[in-house]
């Protein structure tokens, strides 16, 4: 799984201080206007990005698949949207779209392409998802954008159908096979919601597995919360069959399952990482293996489109 956008660019600090340790919620947790984030979009110039060695040292390393946010909670778009200008081909100088490059990577090197959406947070939009959750459990200020715009109104249906969706039906349509639709935190998604969703990326990709995370009780898979992994095949089923009020989760139609799991405390870029351990990521894995569970291990790139050394080795040594 890998976590890019302009989140890498502040590396988890803001102003001179140290944020949350999901460096990409920098946005949320000081609540930096809109306004300049796109200042921020407008210096994004990853020129050391080259989809073909990410790819290349994926497939080296024994990864079969790879997860990419497409679009994050601060809704900036790492492809080139006809849905909305905020994105990487008409808001940087780069303007490039990294999402297609990194799927004809995939293509030609035979390893499985995945994207990541978050389709109901849009720290972007005034109409996003989260309003109505309790703001004590995220890892900003806010699931919303609440320094931006008035709280008192929203109309989630307005972002779902001009936004969300429409983005959807463009990643479904125009990068070639996609193998996984990796959604993130349903809280706002009626059950209708939920399932247009899951019925337009069938209907584009028909062979394309969808995460639990989508809501709502409709996916293909179970993804664990984050860094969520059972000890035991008896703590496996307690998860499978318990209620989870985020995702609406009961049970695998496909008994497939997915751990995703950090290198250190952060999803995306941080200039503060706390490394795991080697023999740590080993036994996690064999764990997860030895229930049938598939380790999903992300990797945060910086704003020059480039991996630590400290990830690549810890991935080298997974690998090996």
């Amino acid at each position: 799984m890998i976590h890019w956008g302009l989140y890498s660019v502040f590396g988890g600090e803001y102003e001179g201080k140290i944020g949350c340790n999901y460096a990409e919620w920098v946005q949320s947790y000081f609540k930096i206007p809109n306004k300049e984030m796109e200042k921020i979009a407008k210096k994004f110039n990853p020129i050391k990005f080259n989809a073909y060695d990410w790819v290349q040292f994926a497939k080296e390393n024994g990864f079969k698949y790879i997860i990419f946010t497409a679009k994050h909670h601060d809704g900036f778009a790492m492809f080139n949207s006809q849905v909305d200008d905020y994105n990487i081909c008409k808001a940087t100088p780069f303007r490039r779209d990294v999402v297609k490059e990194l799927a004809n990577a995939c293509n030609e090197l035979g390893v499985r392409f995945g994207i990541y959406y978050s389709q109901d947070l849009d720290w972007h939009e005034e109409n996003g998802g989260g309003f109505n959750t309790v703001v004590s459990d995220c890892a900003g200020s806010s699931w919303n954008n609440n320094w931006d715009f008035d709280e008192d109104y929203k109309n989630f249906d307005e972002y779902f159908y001009k936004k969300s969706l429409p983005q959807i039906r463009e990643l479904m349509m125009n990068y070639g096979d996609i193998a996984i639709a990796w959604f993130d935190i349903p809280f706002t998604l009626s059950k209708k919601q939920s399932k247009e969703i899951y019925d337009l990326v069938k209907k584009y990709q028909p062979n394309c597995l969808i995460n639990s995370r989508l809501g709502n009780g409709v996916y293909d898979y179970v993804s664990f919360g984050d860094n969520e992994m059972p000890n035991s095949s008896e703590e496996l089923k307690k998860i499978n069959s318990r209620d989870n009020d985020i995702n609406g989760v009961k049970s695998s139609p496909f008994n497939l399952y997915e751990a995703c799991c950090t290198l250190n405390q952060s999803w995306g870029y941080t200039k503060h990482p706390n490394w795991k351990e080697i023999n740590t990521l080993r036994h996690n894995k064999q764990r997860a293996n030895s229930l049938g569970i598939n380790f999903l291990v992300n990797v945060g790139p910086d704003e020059f489109g480039d991996f630590s050394e400290e990830a690549k080795e810890l991935l080298i040594k997974l690998g090996e």
